[in-house]
């Protein structure tokens, strides 16, 4: 009950925060906003999400290596409610910090109050399943209701107000979880791997190269763009989001401690990141070109009744509420059938769908407003992708990582939605001027030709895992 309920307050802060964040950013500043153009506030929002899990690899490591999961979360519940604060500041300057605060703490809490929940538990304890369906359950709660709240306080006191209402929620989470510690036991109360003193010298090396690598990033995109600007930061934030990965497989692959049984299982995951990294460039939009598509080109009167845009990011989590059990039903009579790859590809061609929808009711619309009900069928559609994709994509990195590698496969899992929103940050900057027909349309059919590429793929990778299975069975 105590990560439950500490989870759906921070998922209700967080998502809440970022129903409103697009609109605040490139809002007039007369109308209370910043007056960012809006393909700059497209891609900064994008890059935020970048951010978020990039950091949230840090914030594993920390956990695992350094302070624990609960101080972990602990922490990073305090920076997310300073931030929070900082946005409900009416200055430009506050904001930016406000939004550079949350995506730290979020970084440093979302890993580690979900791997608390698996602490709760024995590996063989029968009630973990169930447990952790709850704990989803409070995430959905959460993110299903912080639109409305948030939206109503917007409409009623402005953007800061709404900002407020998202403090208010991380602070109620910061109660529930602070009194409720009694409860966790030894769950994440220290670090599970910490950093040996003979491993120092090698850890501060490593990070030199981390940082050094950084600046010639950012040195690299300065260049690239004409100077140190908004887009700078935006562009150094794409390129880490995309080396990243690269990094991550190469190390794995190449490692010594990687035996020839593994490597096979390397090769196979990284069709499915790949998958993973474009289904949540299309799915993350919620934030950004849906947002703003609900915003400016959506009728938003039904029967009389005006509804804030922010309503329609609350679509997906009632979507996840109640088709969940439906898709848990359908997975166990079929025995998990199909295999992951094919899972994967059918989430992905979901997505390819939803925005091949937008780009025919766009195009359908022209220079009018598209009725309500093509937002809530496309985010019905993105979340039956989501069913598909998501719940499958963990335990197949967990499945597919090498044994040397397994604490780190949450970090790797992060990487594709940080690199799929940087594609969408890098894509909103490149496609300036293009009709919403013609950005959909093409995101959507390339997307396409990828989930039907790794449909074809599907049994390749199927052989991969089997014959690594084979391999590490001989070896026993």
């Amino acid at each position: 009950m105590t990560l439950f309920t500490t989870e759906l307050w921070e998922r209700f802060s967080y998502y809440g925060m970022r129903a409103i964040l697009l609109y605040y950013l490139t809002d007039t500043v007369a109308n209370g906003g910043l007056g960012i153009a809006e393909r700059t506030g497209l891609a900064l929002v994008s890059i935020y999400g970048t951010s978020v899990y990039l950091l949230s690899v840090v914030g594993g490591w920390l956990a695992d290596r350094v302070i624990g999961a609960r101080r972990a979360t602990l922490y990073g519940g305090v920076v997310i409610a300073a931030g929070h604060v900082a946005l409900a500041l009416p200055a430009a300057t506050a904001s930016y910090v406000g939004i550079a605060l949350v995506a730290l703490g979020t970084g440093l809490l979302k890993p580690n109050v979900s791997s608390m929940v698996g602490e709760l538990y024995a590996r063989g304890d029968e009630r973990r399943d169930s447990a952790f369906s709850i704990f989803y359950m409070g995430i959905n709660i959460g993110s299903f209701a912080a639109p409305f709240l948030v939206g109503a306080a917007r409409a009623w006191g402005g953007y800061h107000a709404g900002f407020l209402v998202a403090a208010v929620g991380m602070a109620i989470a910061l109660v529930f979880f602070v009194a409720g510690g009694r409860y966790l036991g030894r769950a994440g109360g220290v670090a599970p791997n910490p950093v040996r003193p003979e491993e120092r010298p090698a850890l501060v090396r490593g990070l030199l190269v981390v940082l050094g690598g950084v600046v010639v990033v950012a040195l690299v995109a300065a260049l690239v763009s004409g100077g140190f600007t908004l887009t700078t930061f935006i562009d150094t934030m794409s390129y880490l989001a995309f080396i990243a990965p690269v990094a991550y497989f190469v190390i794995m692959y190449r490692s010594p401690k990687v035996t020839d049984a593994e490597r096979p299982r390397v090769l196979a995951y990284i069709p499915l990141f790949v998958a993973a990294m474009l289904f949540w460039m299309i799915f993350e939009q919620a934030a950004t070109t849906l947002a703003a598509f609900a915003a400016n080109r959506t009728e938003l009167s039904i029967v009389g009744v005006t509804i804030s845009p922010e309503f329609f990011q609350s679509v997906n989590p009632l979507s996840i509420i109640v088709l969940a059990p439906v898709f848990a039903w359908i997975w166990s009579r079929t025995h998990d059938r199909p295999a992951t790859a094919t899972k994967f590809a059918l989430g992905l061609a979901l997505a390819a769908v939803s925005f091949l929808v937008m780009s025919a009711a766009s195009a359908i619309i022209g220079d009018g407003l598209a009725p309500a009900w093509v937002l809530v069928v496309v985010y019905v559609i993105q979340t039956l992708g989501e069913l598909c994709l998501s719940p499958v994509g963990l335990a197949a990195t967990t499945l597919l990582a090498p044994r040397a590698f397994r604490n780190q496969a949450m970090a790797v899992w992060f990487l594709a939605p940080a690199a799929g929103q940087a594609i969408t940050a890098q894509l909103i900057s490149a496609t300036e001027g293009t009709s919403d027909t013609v950005y959909f349309g093409g995101i959507g059919a390339v997307a396409l030709v990828f989930a039907l590429a790794l449909l074809a793929l599907s049994p390749w990778v199927t052989r991969h895992i089997r014959h690594a299975d084979e391999l590490e069975s001989s070896a026993a």
